[in-house]
């Protein structure tokens, strides 16, 4: 090994000599340093070792990362708990996979003020917000308060709704209204608004036209609020096979979409058929509490009790978990009831109580149900305690006849557990462990009964703190009536501020624009409850809702999406069956093009070979005045000539397209008419 300190020792004691020894001894310095190693403390063998340790380490984290990670007191017994079903799709939560991606947090509109100087905007900012219906509903309820937000930081909002409905007064206070037929879309101006916002189903008429020149350079943002669309697609276990027209055509128009946004991380796990990478999960509406709210008043406890069999002295607790393992067994649940059930069914037997578990989780199919006996055996429960209802029950008919939730899942979750803020709505103690993301929000002993997630035993002192002599303490209705009212705003200034942010994210401020104020500068923090809360409102949109959603749902997946184009019946100017290429389309085109690109260059290669005889400059000059004469642009002129002349530009069109539109009629830069329908512009 070579040390500096020895060179330079070795070199101060060497003995000085004339020219010839100064030259011997530049010439040993100089051979000294070329056998130095910089920056290489050790031996190459050394260095090969060290990094062998290092991968075999790495590889070792790897392996231990990818172990399933269990209660190891489970795992130690002899009788462990039985193994998953073969089969089911289960579908499990990925954020690589489902691209559930968070936006840039890099501000354009932050870039836009910095790059301003001292011209001031003159026009704002415009946003089109596209409704399907302006009834009572959660989805109005969100999206007037968002419309209030946008309008406070200085952007202009204007909805355009399918159907008028007795929200209109109230959406007429907040911003401008037009009610729009489907038969009058295309007399829309898409062009003059910087973004726009869908935020129905049948707002897939909306992205169709935006889909078409002129109008692609506005983002797109659509709002999905249920399911039904895929539910509708869960039918459909191979839709590539089944209908292939009817999933093109709906991916189609996701991907012309800048962002797609879910309110919770259950729907896109539903949607991804349809998935183009631009998903995004913004938590927190108001549907649930909505929900909560709209089925108190239609349905009563006693009723629903005696429906399901419960007596009214018994206590029922209801088991909930993530929605993010649609079809698993609730393996997250067995580290929770294993240590903790045994000691509630002692207490149970100590205060003379009747208590029953209700699981919510999974799939209504035979092999779910029979995997899920035996693991309710595993967990210590009596079999006349213990009942299953899968995911796809009605979970507002399980939460009226409750007494206690127990949130069982010990896994992260991107946002607020849907189901935990459905449950706290309902004014139903919780009993939940002590996430991060519930802890964010939730204070334990005052909206809920939390346990230590590191130690799920700790989850029978919860049970501990609610259940008396004769059945619930008054701590425990204390607790749910906190946390009722903690659900109602609970989750509505992120909610806003998530969605201000996405439009900072994606909208193209103009040089001329007024430029709104920042997200930070949002002042709701609670949802527009009052002009909605009427009890008389409530009321009467609950049957009204239902058969509105069912009826435009119907309408879409049965009348349209089973066709990859539209039909709209109008007078004159007519816009129809536009047929959008696939992704097979594409393809097969991009190979026909290489293809001629190949035959042309060989055609080329081919004419340099051949041996041409030499032309006259006679001749090459009729050539080159024959080939001017040829080319199109030499005969035409500009559209600034033809309006310095007076002569109008009028363009042909012989199909029926949004060329003939009337708003695009004026002046000389474009004056379509269409040859179809009788009529000119």
């Amino acid at each position: 090994m070579w040390r500096r300190g020895a060179h330079s020792d070795a070199a101060h004691h060497l003995p000085a000599a004339g020219a010839g020894g100064s030259t011997s001894a530049a010439a040993a310095a100089g051979a000294v340093r070329r056998r130095r190693r910089p920056g290489l403390s050790c031996r190459p063998s050394h260095l090969f070792f060290a990094l062998l340790v290092a991968l075999f380490t790495a590889s070792l984290l790897v392996v231990w990362q990818l172990l399933p990670i269990g209660d190891g007191n489970a795992a130690a017994d002899g009788e462990g708990a039985p193994p998953p079903p073969d089969g089911g799709g289960a579908m499990r939560f990925s954020a690589s996979r489902m691209v559930l991606r968070a936006f840039d947090t890099e501000s354009r509109l932050e870039a836009a003020r910095s790059a301003r100087r001292w011209w001031p905007g003159l026009e704002p900012v415009r946003l089109a917000l596209v409704v399907g219906t302006m009834n009572i509903d959660a989805e109005s309820l969100m999206l007037t308060t968002l419309a209030k937000s946008l309008g406070g930081l200085g952007y202009e909002v204007e909805v355009l709704a399918f159907t008028d409905g007795k929200a209109h007064n109230i959406w007429k206070t907040i911003c401008h209204v037009n009610v729009v037929s489907f038969e009058k879309l295309k007399y829309v101006d898409w062009s003059k608004y910087n973004a726009v916002l869908v935020s129905s189903l049948e707002g897939k008429r909306v992205v169709s036209i935006l889909m078409q020149e002129p109008f692609r350079l506005p983002p797109v943002v659509w709002l999905i609020h249920d399911d039904a669309l895929g539910q509708h697609l869960r039918n459909y276990p191979e839709p590539h096979l089944s209908v292939p027209n009817h999933i093109e055509d709906w991916r189609a128009h996701f991907n012309a979409c800048t962002d797609v946004v879910f309110p919770d991380s259950h729907l896109p796990l539903l949607y991804s058929p349809l998935d183009t990478g631009n998903f995004l999960v913004i938590p927190g509406s108001p549907v649930d509490i909505w929900a909560a709210k709209r089925y108190g008043l239609s349905h009563s406890q006693g009723t629903i009790r005696n429906q399901h069999g419960i007596k009214e002295e018994d206590i029922v607790v209801l088991v909930v978990g993530s929605y993010l393992f649609f079809d698993e067994l609730p393996w997250d649940y067995v580290t929770v009831l294993r240590t903790s059930a045994p000691h509630v069914m002692d207490m149970a037997r100590t205060k003379k109580l009747g208590v029953q578990f209700i699981f919510f989780c999974g799939n209504g199919s035979d092999t779910y149900n029979s995997a899920f006996q035996e693991l309710a055996s595993h967990m210590g429960f009596p079999d006349d305690s213990v009942k299953h209802f899968p995911m796809t029950h009605d979970i507002g008919n399980l939460l009226m006849f409750v007494d206690i939730v127990l949130y069982g899942s010990l896994r992260q979750e991107p946002g607020f557990p849907p189901l935990l803020l459905r449950s706290m709505s309902s004014e139903i103690p919780i009993i939940a462990p002590n996430l991060t993301v519930i802890t964010k929000y939730v204070t334990d002993g005052i909206h809920a009964f939390l346990f230590n997630s590191g130690d799920p035993s700790t989850a029978a002192s919860a049970f501990m703190r609610i259940l008396g002599e004769k059945g619930l303490l008054d701590t425990a209705y204390s607790v749910a009536l906190e946390g009722k009212l903690l659900s109602k705003n609970m989750l509505a200034y992120d909610c806003i501020v998530a969605h201000v942010k996405l439009l900072e994210s994606v909208l193209h401020y103009p040089s001329d624009a007024r430029l709104p104020l920042s997200f930070s500068q949002v002042k709701e923090r609670t949802w527009l409850w009052d002009p909605f809360e009427s009890k008389a409102a409530l009321g009467n949109s609950s049957s009204e809702d239902e058969r509105h959603i069912h009826t435009r749902i119907a309408g879409i997946l049965l009348g349209e999406s089973a066709q990859s184009n539209w039909t709209i019946d109008s007078d004159s100017n007519d816009t129809s069956s536009y047929d959008y290429p696939t992704q097979s389309d594409w393809d097969d085109l991009s190979e026909v093009e290489i293809f001629e690109d190949i035959e042309m260059r060989e055609m080329e290669e081919i004419d340099e070979r051949v041996e041409k005889p030499l032309l006259t400059w006679d001749e090459v000059y009729r050539n080159a005045r024959k080939s001017e004469r040829m080319k199109p642009e030499g005969n035409e002129r500009d559209e600034g000539e033809l309006e310095r002349t007076g002569q109008p530009v009028c363009i042909y069109e012989i199909y029926r397209g949004e060329g003939a539109w009337p708003f695009l009629h004026h002046g000389s830069l474009y004056r379509g008419i269409t040859l179809v329908s009788p009529g000119t512009v």
